[in-house]
């Protein structure tokens, strides 16, 4: 009985005799007739052949040719880019120059495992940045309402003047609460989808292994490549957060009020000068950096592996041996600390001149080491060309780090001494970015001051930022929204300023790097 037209429209031919197929070739995507895959077999292929029932073979799994759509592709024209079968070969590429399709599959998967590789990397710099802001989200609640707490006792102290003040600024801060959180869920939000494209990507990445479906191959290979690694996360923005001058309120509304009882000297003095004896280094540099503590002496490192404790009259009264150079220090529950890049310790004198080890950063190395007022070590750290600060508790437990802005792009390039103001602005000397860059509690950033060869930093009781210019020889002062005030230069002058720390009275201790001497500037007036 003869077979219909449409049953004859529907039988599959072999590619190399026409006759009606019973075998595919899933190596070389080739239909074959029952005397042909003895024929096939005999011809070599790097790859060797899969042979199977023809009924068995799977149609998503292949690559129809174009031009004959009921044959399946077996060979790649590299001059039109695109898989043909064997009909192709001899007719419409027979001058082409071609390649066996298995090769251009291999190409391909390549190619897309090399993209998925990198979009894998891009997924963990999401996580790592999600991880980030879920930290600040939940950083949240509790910072505000420290703030809250704050204004309230400011209230208590003035009573009913400042009443109608204190419910305005609360009223502030649970609006700001309420933004703040709204943007910062946005952006978690979109991390986490960005995070589940990656994913996405991944899926069909690891799919199109398992493939030979070339066309598919090249449809997905522009998608993937398409993904930006943080092309979307500059539109969600971190919110920069109003700035709180509880003192601009102050001064507003109850203008007899006066925060601050002195004045800075027109002129200022040096009331003393100490010697500290340093040896020159190979730069010839001597005094690098001191610490004052609670009964008025001070601390001092410099280009020996030594430091020294000097009370304000000169008078030296100890001296501690340590295995590097006294570069960074700081007071720390009324023992001094210091930073040692070379082991990537932080370290602390202990009352009978033991050096005790407090922890240690890892793959970091720390510089500028500073006390909070919270009861932590605030402590720049360097990588390679990353820098960032670290929040550390006393034993060494990671609270906090700041390393990113709102744009996430790096805050800091050679971060090397900070501090902490009364305001709670955390404000570092970067000395890549020759800069002095201040944060907020938060680590949201508020303001940049640059210029000079800043060498170091350190605040007054009155929020003042004092700033050391190497080069020029002079001492900025600033205010504690970054605003440059005056200059600080008696009239003896101070020669390549590096150290600095404030001490009582209305004074300042500077250190000349190069000289090794220790002036005694008073700068406010009593």
């Amino acid at each position: 009985m003869m077979a219909s037209r449409d049953e004859a429209q529907h039988v599959v031919e072999c590619d190399l005799c026409q006759q009606p197929v019973s075998f595919f070739c899933r190596r070389c995507g080739v239909n074959l007739c029952d005397p042909c895959v003895l024929i096939h077999l005999r011809v070599k292929s790097k790859n060797g052949h899969d042979i199977v029932d023809y009924t068995s073979k799977d149609d998503n799994d292949t690559c129809h040719c174009d031009s004959h759509p009921q044959n399946d592709c077996s060979a790649y024209c590299k001059i039109c880019e695109t898989p043909i079968c064997m009909l192709c070969v001899s007719i419409k590429h027979k001058s082409h120059e071609m390649s066996e399709l298995s090769d251009k599959i291999e190409e391909l998967l390549k190619v897309i495992a090399t993209e998925n590789n990198r979009l894998q990397s891009f997924k963990h710099e999401l996580e790592r940045i999600l991880d980030h802001t879920t930290k600040l989200l939940s950083a949240i609640p509790s910072v505000y309402q420290l703030r809250k707490d704050e204004v309230t006792a400011w209230g208590e102290e003035w009573h009913k003047q400042i009443e109608e003040i204190v419910k305005k600024l609360h009223q502030e801060l649970d609006d700001m609460q309420k933004e703040h959180d709204t943007v910062l869920q946005k952006q978690q939000e979109k991390f986490e989808e960005m995070i589940g494209k990656v994913d996405e990507m991944n899926g069909k990445a690891i799919k199109l292994q398992k493939s030979k479906n070339v066309k598919e191959m090249q449809s997905f290979l522009p998608v993937i490549q398409k993904q930006e690694r943080l092309s979307e996360v500059s539109q969600y923005s971190f919110p920069k957060l109003y700035e709180y001058k509880i003192d601009e309120y102050l001064e507003n509304n109850l203008k007899k009020i006066k925060l601050l009882s002195r004045s800075i000297l027109e002129a200022p003095t040096v009331t003393f000068v100490i010697d500290t004896g340093f040896p020159a280094d190979k730069k010839k540099n001597r005094l690098f950096d001191m610490a004052v503590t609670d009964d008025n002496k001070v601390w001092m490192g410099g280009a020996s592996n030594e430091l020294k404790l000097f009370d304000l009259q000169g008078h030296l009264h100890h001296t501690v041996r340590i295995t590097v150079k006294g570069l960074y220090l700081c007071m720390y529950n009324k023992q001094v600390v210091y930073s040692e890049r070379l082991n990537k310790s932080v370290r602390m004198i202990s009352d009978t001149d033991t050096v005790v080890t407090m922890f240690t950063t890892g793959a970091w190395k720390p510089y500028g080491v500073t006390s909070a007022a919270s009861g932590d070590l605030l402590i720049c750290l360097r990588k390679d060309d990353q820098s960032k600060v670290v929040r550390y508790s006393s034993t060494g437990t990671v609270l906090q780090e700041i390393q990113y802005d709102s744009q996430c792009q790096p805050l800091y390039k050679g971060a090397t001494y900070i501090t902490e103001n009364v305001n709670g602005d955390i404000i570092v000397n970067d000395w890549g970015k020759e800069a002095v860059i201040a944060v907020d509690r938060l680590g949201i950033f508020r303001y940049s001051y640059s210029g000079g060869k800043y060498s170091a930093v350190t605040t007054d009781s009155a929020g003042h930022v004092i700033v050391p210019e190497f080069l020029d020889s002079k001492i900025h002062m600033l205010d504690r929204g970054g605003r440059f005030l005056r200059y600080i230069i008696p009239e003896e002058g101070v020669k390549r300023p590096r150290a600095v720390c404030i001490l009582g009275h209305g004074e300042m201790m500077v250190g000349e790097c190069l000289t090794g001497i220790a002036k005694r500037i008073k700068y406010f007036e009593e």
